[in-house]
């Protein structure tokens, strides 16, 4: 089940907090989330998922930056939350779907538990000028069934800034743990 705009109020300062809240924001059934000044862009021209990627920082100025198409850029929310019992989900807002942006590739779907910043991996169909501030998606609530395990040590947990992949962390077996351990699908040789 989805919680309601006004659950989600009732529920701040509890199982959910919004920093900074801003009733105006909040809809039926979702809040929207804001667009921090900044953004990351890659600099490798082809990523590799076994090692740290570079990046470059921009920050998006009052009058506006223009996303580049078939370009991913990574950027935050300006808005810190964090959920207990609930699992929080991320998604675009029609009007910014309708311009062309996607958001959030694949990255949509939070864990119970998850404190810091929202990384949106965001990706535009043509070229457009987005700007700071503007309310760019919006967080949503499902209820769970069962024990809650929250995630308390995941890599980016806590964050206080834009993430890029650490995906490359996944990839460091502990020398103790390879005789147990599979690595994608295969086993890690002694």
């Amino acid at each position: 089940m989805i919680l309601t705009g006004e659950e989600i109020k009732a529920q701040l300062g509890g199982n959910i907090v919004i920093e900074p809240f801003d009733e105006r924001l909040l809809n039926p059934n979702s809040y929207n989330l804001r667009l921090h000044d900044e953004l990351l862009v890659y600099e490798e021209i082809v990523l590799d998922m076994k090692r740290p990627n570079r990046y470059r920082r921009h920050v998006i100025p009052p009058e506006g930056f223009v996303l580049q198409p078939r370009q991913l850029y990574l950027a935050r929310t300006v808005e810190r939350t964090e959920t207990h019992n609930l699992v929080p989900m991320l998604e675009g807002r029609s009007s910014i779907g309708r311009l062309g942006l996607f958001v959030h590739v694949t990255a949509g779907f939070g864990d119970a538990g998850f404190c810091g910043y929202w990384t949106l991996e965001m990706y535009a169909a043509h070229a457009i000028r987005i700007y700071p501030g503007v309310p760019i998606c919006q967080i949503f609530y499902h209820t769970l069934t069962g024990p809650v395990t929250e995630y308390r040590d995941g890599k980016y947990q806590n964050n206080h800034d834009i993430q890029p992949s650490l995906l490359f962390k996944e990839w460091q077996i502990p020398q103790k743990d390879q005789q147990m351990r599979l690595s994608f699908g295969q086993e890690v040789a002694e």
